[in-house]
């Protein structure tokens, strides 16, 4: 049912929440397509070792509980009819939990995590050409059904609640919409379920084989749904409203539609705590290619029982490093001071500071999960605003090698990149970005609340708000243009200079040679 609110307006909107892997946010999507208040809390993010990222499942509630209550809140004083809540978040996170408790069991494990990469390793030679084929990725360096199989053997607790069938597995998605249906629905979505490793791409159902290959009980796993079918009714007793729960996206599938990507070669780069290239393929799915490390075939999103495929390739330290630096570290009090230092050095010389920001591995161009960051070229003369800038340069060139992984793979030049994503806010990064892709760079408006508008446009779509993703998302208006201020022969200079640093870095001859820059221009 429609939750209406004493004195409402006509003004209608979904509830989004937009649980991301350092903080969760939530808002009303109204009507318009745009964004109302939205609130935001931010969530921890543990190192156990060099390996292991983990977090709090109940923190990761809870905080959903309190963004989501004050955006009803929100709505309720101005009169805004909730008509349906949507849900974007953090991929292939995973965690354990007890269906009769409702409590966790152990901390979830985060999609960083690396502790079975080397591991992995040796399913690469009999399984990875298997898995591209039919799922659109390799092995890989994580593998959720692994880790939980391990936690089922090494943790008497949690064998007796599997043994007793009270054990539930899932991702952050599942968590969630167990939690906000009152403990009934236990699903998942193909957005969320191929980063996980075990989605058979063309089927839209588990790949049991590989799965029960990593020792996973496959009587845990959720059930499968599409992005936009629905998953039951809100419990009241979890957000004070009781209405339907209309869609769940993974986060970058949800800002791909928000950010225009809708048809083939429409693209998007999300800069949040790691950088995401994405770019729709249209209803045939892109397969990779073995010779482009990183860049992996998957549900664009799957709506109205019919798949869009996309390509992605990814970094999972952008966000993170600007947080080790100015949080961790104290060299900086902000992203934005480390900014206004980057702006400092005009000019790249030769002989500067470089940062490789491979604090969680490489994947693109090459694959070297067990990478760590370098800085290299320091000297007396070096200044804090030379590292500033080192460090927007390493992740500007570092997103640059994904898009080369990309288009390289989709065998076709973007038709059109937007940008966006919290730390997409930096000027002066967007506009090196623009320089060293050759171009032109689109930042939405509104663009960190990406994630948040796609999937709620998604269940407008799917609830009548709009009749089309095209008609919402068409309807918000344009954001700034970056365009490429350097030449084409200082783009190759820059990415060549980068890419000795790399080989360098990774002693690795497969960098070798450097691919021409110019094919990137939209047609």
């Amino acid at each position: 049912m429609t939750q209406t609110f004493p004195g409402a307006s006509p003004r209608r909107g979904v509830l989004s929440i937009d649980e991301g892997t350092t903080g969760t946010r939530a808002g009303v999507v109204l009507d318009s397509g745009a964004t109302h208040e939205v609130f935001y809390r931010p969530l921890k993010v543990s190192h156990p070792n060099d390996l292991s990222v983990e977090q709090d499942p109940m923190e990761i509630w809870t905080a959903t509980v309190e963004v989501a209550r004050r955006a009803v809140g929100g709505a309720r004083e101005e009169g805004i009819e909730i008509t349906s809540v949507a849900l974007s978040t953090q991929r292939a996170t995973a965690m354990l939990w007890d269906r009769v408790t409702g409590r966790p069991l152990l901390p979830a494990v985060v999609w960083q995590d690396r502790r079975y990469a080397h591991e992995l390793t040796a399913y690469e030679a009999e399984w990875d050409a298997v898995l591209l084929a039919r799922q659109g990725r390799p092995v890989g360096a994580r593998a959720p059904f692994l880790w939980a199989a391990r936690q089922i053997a090494a943790h008497p607790e949690v064998a007796e609640a599997h043994r007793a069938g009270r054990l539930l597995f899932g991702t952050v998605d599942t968590w969630l919409i167990w939690r906000l249906t009152g403990g009934v629905v236990h699903a998942t979505t193909p957005t969320n379920a191929a980063s996980t490793g075990g989605y058979l791409l063309e089927r839209h159902v588990w790949d049991e084989e590989w799965i029960g290959r990593l020792g996973f009980p496959l009587d845990l796993l959720p059930e499968l749904r599409s992005d936009d079918t629905g998953f039951g009714t809100t419990d009241p007793a979890a957000l004070g409203i009781a209405v339907p729960l209309a869609a769940s996206m993974g986060d970058q599938h949800a800002a791909l539609v928000a950010l225009g990507g809708l048809d083939a070669g429409q693209g998007m780069c999300m800069y949040g705590t790691g950088a995401f290239v994405d770019a729709a393929t249209g209803t045939t799915p892109a397969l990779p290619r073995p010779d482009i490390s990183g860049v992996l075939a998957q549900p664009g999103r799957r709506q109205g029982g019919i798949s869009h495929y996309s390509l992605e390739a990814y970094t999972s330290t952008v966000g993170s490093t600007l947080r080790w630096l100015c949080d961790d570290l104290g060299l900086f009090a902000s992203p934005k001071e480390l900014g206004e230092e980057a702006g400092r050095v005009p000019t790249r010389p030769g002989r500067t500071p470089r940062l490789v920001p491979a604090f969680a591995g490489v994947r693109t161009p090459v694959w070297h999960p067990e990478a760590t960051a370098s800085l290299t070229g320091l000297t007396l003369a070096t200044t804090r605003a030379d590292l500033a800038r080192a460090v927007l340069d390493g992740i500007a060139h570092s997103v640059c090698d994904l898009i080369d992984g990309v288009v390289d793979t989709m065998g076709a030049p973007f038709t059109r990149l937007r940008v966006g994503g919290g730390v997409s806010g930096s000027d002066l990064l967007m506009q090196i970005q623009a320089d060293l892709t050759g171009l032109p760079l689109e930042r939405v408006c509104d663009s960190a609340s990406a994630s948040l508008r796609g999937t709620a446009y998604l269940a407008g779509v799917a609830q009548g708000l709009w009749s089309s993703l095209e008609e919402v998302v068409e309807a918000q208006p344009q954001g700034r243009v970056f365009e490429p201020s350097i030449t084409t022969a200082e783009r190759t200079e820059l990415r060549t200079a980068w890419r000795d640093v790399l080989i360098a870095h990774l002693n690795d001859p497969a960098l070798l040679p450097l691919k021409d820059p110019e094919p990137h221009t939209p047609r």
